[in-house]
């Protein structure tokens, strides 16, 4: 019974379901992807030393397999936050009509395994179907004939299940955790009422700002002059750099509106004092998301960038021994560098489309107050531009340091076209970025203001 209620419920509420969906099956394939990447290249025709060169990669490729399962982890924890704000007004309701909090945290779990069991068998899917794809970027660093052939991979897809799995019942747990901690009335005004800001820390955002930067100048010194130990610590070092991003962003949010109302013929043009109230009063909660975007699009873009280098770039006169051995590694920076940018896009959208429910009553006021629909579109894309800009902006001050390294690496190996090639992946990055936000700004202008439309002629 409880069941059916779940199937009809995802059935029902298939537009919210559909982010939260299209969140699981890109995880879910990728996941299978990475597993799976082996497989890619034993379907080519490889030498026997390219074989070799890539098998002494194993050991970085597993490394990087256990950090990509904990940024899946956490964008599938923003997803599931997104769909249990979506849909709290419901289990109110149900609370409502006399259902204990047991059954709803049942029909909850029902309802999130039913969307992450077809999103993860979709998502394997679709990584098998775009097994061809991987291929040839694998053909294209090995420069190897191509050929057309869909990959499956038992192991992979063994993998992909368990650690899918696992971060499902993880976050359906706190999802169920969460709702049964909520009141009914917490639940029936979860869409209006503005979530609780966490606490901003134990000391000022001045010595934030200065612990930020200092934490910051350490992992640059180390890139810069201890290329080796950076390289061996990249892992906490890239967390540490969440921590101090994160510090950076908290400072800048709290103070920018502060300086921007020292000019008051800026600070009251049109809408401009609503968009950064909007920002100052969600710094707490997003701060750490733009972080951690800002983090794996540094990361992102440094792999790309290195894995070309180090392949097309090797692609010299005299240099067949050389480009053979660094080709694996070129093969896992365009693998993983283009993952972790895609990443960090969707974080990104998902945390404003979670957050877009905050502010439907915000914009309906400012409708009722005469806004015109223009106003608070361009509202909406003020707001949201700040959340891609800002990451955007400070991932390319972090870039920077790792291109320098990785272009001290390829000067001595003898890599060319580096100038060219960061270029043209800064340029990619950027695209991705401006995809990403027209389709966040449309998704978060449609929950904003359509819903805020219907209720105010309601």
């Amino acid at each position: 019974m409880y069941l059916k209620l779940a199937y009809r419920n995802v059935r029902r509420s298939v537009r919210d379901y559909s982010v939260y969906f299209a969140t699981l099956a890109f995880a879910a394939c990728l996941l299978y992807s990475f597993t799976a990447s082996t497989e890619y290249l034993l379907a080519l025709d490889l030498t026997s030393d390219q074989r070799g060169f890539y098998e002494s990669a194993s050991m970085v490729m597993e490394a990087f397999s256990v950090f990509t399962v904990l940024v899946f982890a956490f964008l599938i924890s923003y997803a599931s936050k997104f769909i249990l704000r979506r849909r709290s007004q419901e289990f109110g309701m149900y609370g409502l009509l006399g259902m204990p909090p047991t059954v709803m945290g049942r029909i909850l779990a029902y309802e999130g395994c039913l969307v992450g069991v077809f999103a993860l068998v979709c998502g394997v899917g679709l990584g098998v179907l775009l097994s061809p794809a991987f291929g040839a970027v694998a053909a294209f660093v090995f420069q190897v004939p191509w050929r057309l052939a869909l990959v499956f991979s038992g192991k992979a897809a063994m993998w992909t299940c368990g650690c899918f799995a696992a971060i499902m019942a993880l976050a359906t747990w706190r999802g169920v955790r969460a709702m049964k901690k909520r009141t009914l009335g917490q639940l029936l005004e979860a869409r209006r009422a503005p979530k609780e800001p966490r606490r901003r820390g134990l000391f000022s955002p001045a010595l934030q700002l200065v612990a930020g930067v200092l934490i910051l100048l350490l992992i640059y010194g180390m890139c810069l002059f201890s290329p080796v130990n950076f390289i061996m610590g990249i892992l906490p070092l890239g967390v540490l750099a969440v921590f101090a991003t994160g510090m950076i962003f908290r400072f800048a949010a709290l103070r920018w509106p502060q300086w921007a109302r020292k000019r008051p013929e800026r600070y009251f043009r049109g809408l401009r004092f609503f968009e950064m109230r909007q920002v100052e009063n969600q710094v707490g909660l997003s701060a750490n998301a733009m972080a951690c975007t800002c983090v794996l699009l540094a990361c992102g873009m440094c792999m790309m960038v290195a894995g070309l280098a180090f392949s097309v770039g090797m692609r010299q006169p005299g240099m067949g021994a050389a480009a053979e051995a660094l080709a694996s590694i070129g093969f896992v920076g365009l693998f993983y560098g283009v993952t972790f940018l895609v990443a960090a896009a969707a974080v990104l959208a998902l945390q404003q489309l979670a957050d877009a429910a905050d502010g439907v009553g915000r914009y309906r006021l400012l409708r009722q107050l005469g806004c015109s629909d223009g106003q608070l579109k361009g509202a909406v894309r003020g707001q949201v531009g700040v959340y891609f800009v800002a990451p955007m902006a400070f991932a390319l001050v972090h870039a920077v340091f790792g291109f320098a390294l990785i272009g001290f690496l390829a000067f001595v190996l003898g890599s060319a076209h580096y100038a060219v090639i960061t270029g043209a992946v800064v340029a990619v990055t950027l695209a991705l970025m401006a995809v990403y936000y027209v389709i966040t700004c449309r998704e978060s202008q449609r929950i904003l203001l359509e819903q805020g439309a219907d209720a105010a002629a309601a």
